[in-house]
C-alpha cells in the first residue's frame, strides 16, 4: 500500500482563508517547504483569519509540527489570525507547549533581554549592601563567640580544635616552606644581580632578610593558607550546609558560629605566627643560598649580617601582620561555607570565593597594617 504524499492548498474567501492539508506528514517524506504557504498567502492579500482542514490528513509527525509552528510565526508577522481549531488535538496540545517555552540561544540557554546599565548598577549596588550586611553579622556573631569562649562558656570540641591546628600547621610545613625557599631565593637573586655593580653584595643580606621577615614571610604563609586551608574550610562548611548538618546543629540548640567557625578561627590566629617564623627561616636560608653560590659570601658573613639588619621591632610586625592574615584567611573560607547554597556546584562557588575573597583582603590588610607601623614608628 503506497502512502499518499503530503499536499497543502489554500481556499481563500475575502477575510478568510482555509489552509487544506492532506497526505501523510511524516519526515521520510518530502514535506512541502513553507516557502509554498507564503506565497499563497501572498496570492490571497484580503486575508484576516486562517483556518485549517485537515480532513484529507492521513497521519503526521514532528514535520506537520514543525510546519504549522513556522506558518504561526509567519501569520503574526503579517497580522493574521491562526485559528487552531481545525487542527488535530493532538497538534494544537504540541503547539501550546511550544509556545509555553521560551526561546533558547546557543548551548539550550533561554534568551533573556540584556539588563540596561542602570539596572546594571542599581542590582550591584543592593548586592553589595546585602553582602556588606551578612559579613557584619558573621563578625557580630563571631565576636559573641569569642566572647563566651574567653568566659569559658563555648561549646565546641576540644580535639576538633587540635586536629584543625595539625592540619593548618604541621600539615602546612612543607608547602610553607618551599615556597619560602624559592621566594627568599628569588630576593636574593634579584638582590645580588643589582648590588654587584657597586660591589655591596653583603647588603643581599639586608635586603631578603628584612622583607622576608617584615611582610613575605608573613604574606607567603598567608596565601598558601588562603588556597590550602582557607578553601578547605569552605569546602567543609558548604558541604555540611548541602547535607543539612547545619540546620541540624541548629535544631539541636548547638550554635554553628560556636561549633564549627570559632575552632577554625583559633586554630588559624594560632597557627599562623608559628608557620610565619618557620617561613622567615627558610626564606632567609634561600637567600643565603644565593648569597654564597652565586654571590661569593661566606655562610656567617652573611648570617652576621642578617642579625644586625633584624631587628626585634620588625620581627613584632611580622607577627602581628601574620596574625591578622590568619584571622582573614579563616573568616573568609568559614563566611563563604556558611553562605553557600544547597547544590555541588554552590560548594564550589563558595571553595573559589573563599580564595579570592582572602587574597584581596590580605592585600588590603598588608598595605594597610604598613601604613600603621609606619605611623607608630615601629618601621
Amino acid at each position: 500500500m503506497t502512502t499518499p504524499p503530503p499536499t497543502v492548498d489554500l481556499h481563500s474567501e475575502g477575510e478568510h482563508a482555509t489552509l487544506v492539508l492532506g497526505g501523510s506528514w511524516r519526515l521520510q517524506q518530502r514535506l512541502p517547504r513553507l516557502v509554498q504557504a507564503e506565497r499563497m498567502l501572498d496570492r490571497a492579500p484580503g486575508a484576516t483569519q486562517l483556518g485549517f482542514d485537515t480532513s484529507a490528513l492521513t497521519d503526521w509527525d514532528s514535520g506537520l509540527v514543525t510546519f504549522i509552528a513556522g506558518l504561526n510565526q509567519l501569520c503574526e508577522r503579517r497580522g493574521i489570525a491562526c485559528q487552531a481549531e481545525g487542527l488535530p488535538a493532538g497538534l494544537r496540545k504540541l503547539l501550546t507547549l511550544a509556545r509555553s517555552v521560551p526561546q533558547t540561544g546557543r548551548g539550550g540557554h533561554a534568551t533573556r533581554p540584556a539588563p540596561s546599565f542602570v539596572a546594571r548598577v542599581g542590582t550591584d549596588a543592593m548586592d553589595l549592601m546585602q553582602s556588606t550586611g551578612e559579613i557584619m553579622e558573621f563578625f557580630g556573631e563571631g565576636a559573641l563567640a569569642f566572647r563566651r569562649f574567653l568566659l569559658g562558656r563555648a561549646r565546641f570540641k576540644q580535639s576538633d580544635l587540635w586536629v584543625i591546628m595539625q592540619e593548618a600547621g604541621a600539615d602546612a610545613l612543607p608547602i610553607v616552606g618551599l615556597v619560602s625557599f624559592l621566594v627568599g631565593m628569588i630576593l636574593g637573586y634579584i638582590g645580588e644581580q643589582q648590588l654587584k655593580q657597586f660591589g655591596a653584595q653583603i647588603y643581599v643580606a639586608d635586603l631578603v632578610g628584612l622583607a622576608t621577615v617584615i611582610q613575605m614571610g608573613a604574606l607567603v604563609t598567608a596565601i598558601v593558607l588562603a588556597g590550602r586551608t582557607g578553601a578547605a574550610f569552605a569546602a567543609r562548611i558548604g558541604t555540611m550546609q548541602v547535607n543539612e548538618e547545619i540546620d541540624a546543629l541548629r535544631t539541636l540548640g548547638i550554635p554553628p558560629m560556636e561549633f564549627l567557625v570559632l575552632p577554625r578561627m583559633l586554630a588559624l590566629i594560632a597557627m599562623t605566627p608559628l608557620l610565619a617564623v618557620y617561613a622567615n627561616l627558610l626564606g632567609i636560608l634561600g637567600g643565603a643560598f644565593v648569597g654564597t653560590v652565586v654571590g661569593g659570601l661566606t655562610l656567617s658573613a652573611y648570617m652576621t649580617q642578617t642579625q644586625l639588619a633584624i631587628g626585634w621591632n620588625h620581627i613584632i610586625q611580622g607577627l602581628i601582620a601574620a596574625t591578622v592574615y590568619g584571622a582573614i584567611v579563616a573568616a573568609s573560607g568559614c563566611l563563604r561555607g556558611m553562605q553557600c547554597g544547597r547544590s555541588a556546584a554552590a560548594v564550589g562557588e563558595a571553595t573559589t570565593s573563599a580564595v579570592v575573597t582572602a587574597i584581596v583582603f590580605i592585600v588590603i590588610a598588608a598595605a594597610v597594617l604598613t601604613i600603621i607601623f609606619d605611623a607608630v614608628g615601629l618601621s
